[in-house]
């Protein structure tokens, strides 16, 4: 007996690098079955992290450019979710898709079940445990509302059993991995950005820094740098627009560790590369903690807590805040050996493809 082939008008929602990546693999499988209407809402706005990931990898130029750019949380998530509604309004589609955690996540959520149209969260599931981080209030709320709930591990699918959520979980696994088993091979054809920084493979750190709790703080954005000044290695830093400007307010750009190599934000097939041929990734990203993994580059991350907590494990990723001495006595702690689980196996995107086909 054949299934029932669904065909819908779906709405998706992006707004941040580590958004437009999943989109980028998720986006090439849906549009083989439904009409998809890209939009865009601008909360990274910096040609740097927004234009380049959608020409590197291949993403369909929005269909909408909503412009809301950057400012405090709640006008944000205001403003996108009303540029959002309108859209909804206007286009009238079966279903709205959203990724992660940030504010435009929340708000096409929101915007979404307002008007009484399902929602697909991908990446559902995930947890900090910490309230104090906006983007866990914004994944709690999402799942809440979400009828297709995709989950990249069996520990998202089990938090979620544990806050009552188990209608429309499905397990996917994690769409990062299509995303880096499709351009791995690519960034290292293409790029040349070790090249080009004078690197030697392997004796190299790299650090992102851009979460509130670290550039916010002259405090913790100061012994963050003080800690990266004293590796033995250079530590490659592209720098976001927003943590340049916190370094610039502080005073810390004119007196930059000579290690420390600052260097524009890169394109994702760039960062690859760049972080694939790493001794130690540092930094404060959910996304790329995730990459170090999928990359086999052990990471350090500058935060309290993780929603990836299956990377801690074997000591591949340890979390250190910004206290000087642990960041510097991860940084000299020797390489761990590769954890032999492989807990982001790609194929996430054909799963989504099919459950979206068939309704199952």
């Amino acid at each position: 007996m054949h299934k029932k082939v669904i065909t819908m008008k779906i709405v998706t929602i992006v707004g941040a690098r580590p958004q437009f990546v999943k989109c980028a693999a998720v986006s090439r499988e849906i549009r083989n079955d439904h009409t998809e209407i890209l939009v865009h809402t601008g909360q990274h706005y910096d040609p740097e992290m927004s234009e380049v990931f959608f020409d590197e990898l291949q993403i369909p130029k929005p269909d909408y450019n909503l412009g809301i750019g950057s400012g405090p949380h709640g006008k944000q998530t205001g403003l996108t979710l009303a540029g959002i509604e309108e859209v909804l309004l206007k286009e009238e589609p079966d279903l709205v898709m959203v990724y992660g955690d940030t504010n435009s996540t929340l708000a096409g959520a929101l915007a979404a079940v307002k008007l009484r149209i399902p929602v697909a969260h991908v990446e559902a599931g995930l947890r900090s445990f910490d309230r104090a981080m906006p983007e866990e209030i914004n994944r709690v709320v999402t799942d809440h509302v979400s009828d297709f709930l995709f989950c990249p591990t069996q520990n998202a699918v089990n938090l979620l059993a544990k806050e009552g959520v188990t209608k429309g979980v499905h397990l996917v696994g994690d769409v990062m991995a299509d995303v880096l088993a499709f351009n791995r091979t690519l960034a290292a054809k293409n790029s040349r950005v070790i090249e080009s920084l004078a690197l030697d493979p392997g004796n190299y750190c790299v650090a992102t820094i851009h979460r509130p709790s670290n550039t916010d703080n002259r405090d913790a954005l100061s012994a963050i740098i003080r800690a990266f000044g004293q590796a033995t290695v250079p530590v490659v830093f592209p720098v976001h627009p927003r943590t340049r400007k916190y370094l610039g307010e502080y005073g810390l750009l004119d007196r930059m560790p000579e290690n420390i190599r600052l260097a524009e934000p890169l394109g994702y097939l760039d960062m690859i590369r760049l972080m694939g041929s790493a001794r130690k990734i540092l930094t404060d990203s959910g996304g790329v903690q995730k990459e170090a993994y999928l990359l086999g580059v052990p990471c350090v991350t500058l935060r309290e807590n993780t929603e990836w907590i299956e990377t801690l494990h074997d000591g591949w990723n340890v979390l250190v805040g910004s206290d000087e001495k642990k960041i510097l006595s991860s940084l000299e702690t020797p390489v761990p050996a590769r954890p032999q689980r492989d807990l982001y196996p790609p194929g996430a995107s054909g799963k989504i493809r099919k459950i979206l086909k068939f309704g199952i």
